[in-house]
């Protein structure tokens, strides 16, 4: 029978909208491509999207491409000050992309590499840094090396070993997990459900446990419980299921009330949520997240964020609700990294040594001509920043490194000479936990720190740098190239597991380009 759709306007608008609605509430649909992604016309989005579900990772929602450190004139701005950083969550989203098949040309779109954030690549692995001498928090080592993707230049490699620390009297733990519908994947829940029983595992009866929900509506399944009853914890944890939508303010809310309230004086207070990041009630972009954990944080509960998963995967609030919460973030990709995060780094991952973290070099002009920091960009401070106890840095684990590079142009002066005693100093500013004002130790760096040999550290964060720049097609990236890498890394005299996994993921790109 034939029908005349003319005569139901109103039920064929209604229709089409519910249609449009639906669309909008499942933008991770398999095969479906997300809206707003710059590529080329007429290129397949197979070169984006190449897993079998045809989803991404990232939401296009969460890209705000890197805009690198530009060189700045020492004679015009010769202090250089920024917040720690020991994020590794670009690194872990940067293996994903290349082990779910992404070829080079994908990585190199502002979609997928321009989001790579350099810091985040080269802190994710360890050094050979020198301990802290006694009495010291940090022990830090400095080189000046040749640059080796631009023979002008020189690469400033600043090094930072964290101090041990004895465990603390009790972890305090809320786990602030993600239950909405946009967890029902196996990289999502059922990870997230893996991770927290490696966590869980390394507790004991001093450590008090707490499960706080949120999809529409935030729920307390656990509060207090202690941490040496695994099974009662990982009871609670997988009987999860996901669905509903995204309220992730209304959990922040309470699992900080939880936290408060199950508080140990002296102890770990961490709040650890689990999530994509895809909030989609209440609070929902980063602005917003920002000036809601920056109301919660001086209470001394930390705020450390796992993410999970693919395609409506919200990068920039993780890193936003990490970074000032005073917390840690990572992005868990599979089960290896899991047990690398709370077993053999758990120490790291829930012991703070060090509040506040800012670092501030001074160069001199009569021997650095031009300086760039590379990566930190959006750590960033003023001068007058660094002394002003009231702003917010980086916090770092018990036992973490952190590494800093610049690449530098000396002045003809120092090229002729070359005896210099001092090229720059460099000042580290803290606040141990619990204070409120900061400690603050200053070096001096030159001639003695001049060698031109790289070392396997230096072979091996120069390729991670290489390797970022490329990702970023930077105007500063010189003779760089996957080759290039390459090279560096097979120079190494030994690589660690990390590492040799590193060289394959690189050899897996070069193999991949056109």
């Amino acid at each position: 029978m034939k029908r005349n759709f003319k005569k139901y306007p109103a039920l064929c608008i209604a229709v089409l909208m519910l249609f449009a609605v639906l669309a909008s509430c499942d933008a991770s649909a398999p095969g479906e491509a997300y809206p707003g992604m710059n590529y080329a016309p007429n290129q397949s989005m197979d070169a984006f999207y190449p897993e079998e579900n045809g989803e991404g990772i990232i939401s296009p929602e969460s890209q705000s491409s890197v805009r690198e450190n530009p060189f700045t004139n020492t004679a015009q701005q010769a202090i250089s000050t920024f917040s720690a950083d020991v994020d590794t969550a670009s690194y872990t989203l940067f293996r994903k992309h290349v082990n779910n098949g992404y070829d080079w040309t994908a990585m190199q779109s502002d979609y997928v590499g321009g989001n790579i954030r350099t810091e985040e690549m080269l802190n994710y692995f360890d050094y050979d840094y020198a301990e802290p001498a006694e009495g010291d928090l940090f022990g830090v080592n400095a080189k000046i090396l040749p640059c080796p993707w631009n023979a002008q230049n020189h690469l400033v490699m600043l090094g930072f070993k964290a101090k041990d620390a004895e465990k603390p009297t009790g972890n305090n733990l809320v786990f602030l997990i993600d239950i909405s519908g946009s967890m029902n994947s196996t990289d999502k829940l059922p990870l997230l459900q893996k991770t927290f029983s490696y966590l869980v595992s390394n507790l004991t009866e001093n450590d008090r446990v707490s499960i706080v929900t949120y999809s529409g509506g935030e729920r307390v399944v656990l509060e207090g419980c202690e941490g040496n009853k695994y099974e009662q914890i990982m009871h609670a944890i997988n009987n999860l299921k996901a669905s509903g939508s995204t309220n992730g303010q209304a959990g922040l809310k309470k699992a900080y009330e939880i936290a408060q309230s199950c508080y140990i004086e002296g102890g770990n207070n961490r709040i650890i949520m689990a999530s994509d990041g895809d909030l989609n009630v209440g609070i929902s972009n980063p602005e917003e997240l920002k000036k809601f954990v920056e109301t919660k944080r001086d209470g001394g509960i930390y705020l450390s964020v796992l993410g999970f998963g693919s395609g409506n995967f919200r990068d920039d609030n993780m890193e936003t609700l990490a970074d000032h919460g005073n917390g840690v973030y990572y992005y868990i990709d599979g089960e290896v990294e899991a047990e690398k995060i709370f077993g053999s780094e758990l120490c790291s991952t829930l012991t703070t040594v060090a509040n506040d973290v800012k670092l501030q070099v001074t160069f001199d002009p009569v021997y650095v001509e031009k300086y760039r920091l590379i990566g930190y960009e959006n750590r960033i401070m003023t001068e007058e920043d660094f002394t002003d106890d009231t702003k917010d840095a980086g916090e770092v684990g018990a036992g973490h490194t952190l590494t800093v590079c610049y690449e530098v142009t000396l002045t003809e002066t120092a090229n002729a000479t070359g005896e210099s005693e001092k090229w720059f100093d460099l000042a580290v500013r803290w606040k141990n936990p619990g204070m409120s004002e900061s400690e603050e130790r200053a070096y001096e760096m030159g001639n003695a720190n001049l060698t031109e040999t790289l070392d396997d550290d230096a072979r091996f964060a120069a390729a991670i740098i290489e390797t970022a720049m490329l990702l970023h097609k930077s105007e500063y990236a010189g003779d760089a190239s996957l080759d290039s890498v390459l090279a560096l890394l097979g120079d190494m005299s030994e690589k660690d597991a990390y590492q040799t996994e590193f060289e394959q993921l690189i050899l897996k790109l070069r193999t991949s380009m056109p």
